[in-house]
């Protein structure tokens, strides 16, 4: 389970102070998909790099199964896999060399390494790829790498930002179909998108973040009530009382 509690953190821009996040809680539980939308400039990065541990927030706390960033990071990141935007590779590497790599990062070593190196191809259907270098994977293969990467090491808890951008349609469905699993194994799963399509199939709630704060929380369903709209966008929109464009 993910707790964000009463998070600020501010930045000086062009001699201006920016506030990216003004007081924003949330929790993502165990066994649900909870997305996060919000505009540009909302908070969004602000806050998953405060949960990654990347930046220090001014005030307010972040809870990776009851153990706080700040106090014992090395334990959050054990328990925290975390699948980037952009599928950046070793490509001189194979598949098998770079997840390696990864679960060495993450204290694994031995038999113990080699057993988990090997489920995860296995579970993410990827054997034929594991003794091929990277350079010149699709798009769809090197989100297959990035996502044995971030879970070799077992992780309860996932992380991904804008996950299916760059992707085509049936790399899509292989990445929905996989975090559907891991889901259903009872693991908490927080990622950040701009499809409003993907968000309403896909997760159980949604934390809506506007200028740095929760501005609307629940199911897509719930969500879609409080704002007197059918469609998950025409809420957003409503919700966050703006007409400039959703949520990127």
């Amino acid at each position: 389970m993910i707790e964000v509690n009463n998070l600020h953190k501010s930045f000086i821009d062009k001699k201006n102070m920016v506030k990216a996040l003004d007081g924003l809680s949330f929790t993502a539980k165990n066994g649900e998909i909870t997305g996060i939308l919000g505009p540009n400039g909302a908070g969004k990065t602000t806050c998953l790099r405060t949960l990654y541990g990347l930046l220090k927030a001014d005030e307010g706390s972040v809870l990776v199964d009851g153990i706080n960033v700040l106090e014992d990071p090395l334990a959050v990141r054990q328990r925290l896999g975390i699948f980037p935007d952009k599928f950046g590779l070793y490509e001189r590497l194979t598949a098998y060399e770079q997840v390696d790599y990864f679960a060495s990062l993450h204290g694994m070593q031995g038999a113990k390494k080699k057993a988990a190196i090997v489920q995860i191809f296995k579970d993410l259907e990827m054997e034929e790829l594991a003794h091929r270098k990277t350079v010149g994977f699709s798009q769809g293969q090197r989100m297959k790498v990035t996502l044995a990467q971030a879970l070799v090491h077992q992780p309860k808890n996932f992380v991904l930002d804008e996950p299916t951008r760059g992707l085509d349609v049936m790399s899509t469905r292989v990445l929905r179909n996989h975090l559907a699993k891991f889901k259903e194994k009872g693991h908490c799963i927080l990622f950040s998108s701009h499809v409003m399509q993907e968000v309403a199939a896909l997760c159980d709630r949604v934390i809506i973040v506007s200028n740095g704060k929760l501005a609307a929380q629940g199911t897509p369903q719930e969500l879609c009530d409080l704002a007197g709209e059918k469609l998950l966008e025409d809420a957003f929109v409503k919700l966050i009382g703006s007409d400039e464009g959703v949520a990127a």
